[in-house]
């Protein structure tokens, strides 16, 4: 009897660690086959929207051009009214640009879910977005996702900016290469970031899952294909495995090289129990031939697809390419949700006055001390359209596009 009970000890530790490390699966959409299932075994399809600029700024959304990643962004606000302005504004921006208002409005136009595009950088002391302590990035999340488990929206977190780099250009807000694929300091942050965002929310069923890394290695690097490229899936493995040490419960999104359209990197297409592909594609004609690779892949591998960003165009195109996505069972995230614009968003921000002199002082040469000096626009001009922006974002204060949403079949008040 004795012998028996140590034997069933060990037995028990098993099940005990698999049931802490797995508890209650049957809570979590999973991967089955080509598609996303609900607990009750019902088909989830992926239709939503991007919440891109929130978390991590973009220039064109700006109106900017060549200042087009936030530490420019930033280097060009701190020289125009000074680092301590620029930091109460951008905490200000995070509080605003994405509300619980905007979260039920998207509910109620019939979408299921939210892709957010984050920077790693809210998950570390860097100065990024106002001041840090390394722990803002979990408030903002812990915040977002109580408004989306309130409305009923499912959330795929996206590190849009991964440390080093991973795509090497202002989308990744590098030095203009995807020094993430070189750097063994810059992998295991990678990991570890992702790590501790499992483990936080490892039995959260409002999480979709976690798209690993936004667009890596740009199509600029042709030269260092072979190293970059093949450096891509193992970094992925890696990653995952951290993750699964803390959380087995949600989906891990894999994109491909070259902007998530190249899948031929891929040798171990199944190496995770629970995982599909993120694809993204922007101004292509509406036909199956501009999908096609996509659609091959996706049958070849018998895992889902999904198009994690497409849009940034007029209402027709975004209407017939969805179309096509839903025709070839391709759920989607459109991109973007709100931005200052007159269309191809869901939400138009209001341009602030006197937006054009800070848009005009980013065109201006700024290569040295003397040229900021002599380009620099009156700081309480620039004070007072930034602060302009800050309350045109709101929901409340904030223009909806209605032909937008309704391209993407949802609904309108």
């Amino acid at each position: 009897m004795r012998r028996i009970l140590f034997l069933l000890i060990p037995l028990a530790l098993i099940v005990l660690s698999s049931h802490v490390l797995n508890p209650q699966n049957d809570k979590f959409i999973k991967v089955k086959d080509q598609n996303l299932v609900m607990p009750d075994g019902s088909k989830f399809f992926i239709r939503g929207i991007n919440l891109g600029n929130w978390l991590n700024p973009e220039g064109y959304m700006f109106f900017f051009k060549d200042v087009n990643s936030y530490r420019l962004i930033n280097d060009a606000f701190c020289e125009m009214v000074g680092p301590d302005f620029t930091n109460w504004f951008w905490e200000e921006f995070r509080n605003n640009y994405i509300t619980h208002e905007d979260i039920k409005y998207i509910k109620q136009t019939g979408m299921n879910s939210v892709r957010v595009p984050f920077h790693y950088k809210l998950f570390t002391d860097d100065n990024y977005m106002g001041k840090n302590t390394g722990k803002i990035g979990f408030e903002i999340f812990d915040r977002l996702l109580d408004w989306c488990r309130q409305e009923g929206l499912y959330v795929i977190l996206d590190m849009h900016v991964a440390p080093g780099g991973q795509t090497g250009d202002n989308i990744d807000d590098s030095y203009g290469y995807p020094w993430l694929f070189e750097s063994e300091e810059s992998k295991e942050l990678f990991c570890n970031i992702w790590k501790q965002i499992a483990t936080r929310y490892a039995d959260d069923p409002i999480v979709l899952g976690y798209d690993l890394v936004n667009e890596p290695i740009a199509h600029y690097f042709k030269s260092d294909y072979d190293k970059l490229n093949t450096a891509l899936e193992p970094l992925y493995k890696r990653c995952v495995d951290s993750i699964r040490t803390v959380d087995r419960n949600h989906i891990v999104l894999l994109g491909g090289a070259q902007w998530n359209s190249n899948f031929k990197v891929f040798t171990d297409s199944k190496f995770d129990n629970n995982m599909m592909y993120t694809c993204h594609r922007y101004k292509c004609d509406i036909l199956k031939s501009s999908i096609q690779d996509l659609i091959s892949f996706r049958d070849s591998v018998n895992l889902p697809m999904y198009m994690g960003e497409t849009g940034e165009n007029t209402d027709e195109w975004v209407g017939g390419f969805r179309r096509l996505l839903e025709d070839n069972n391709i759920g989607w995230h459109f991109w973007p949700y709100k931005k200052m614009a007159t269309r191809a968003c869901m939400t138009i921000i209001p341009t602030p006055e006197n937006w054009d002199v800070i848009v005009e002082y980013t065109k201006a040469d700024r290569s040295s001390y003397a040229k900021i000096r002599e380009a620099r626009p009156n700081p309480e001009t620039v004070r007072k359209a930034m602060t302009e922006l800050l309350n045109n974002m709101k929901f409340r204060n904030c223009i909806q596009n209605n032909g937008y949403t309704k391209a993407l079949g949802m609904s309108v008040n």
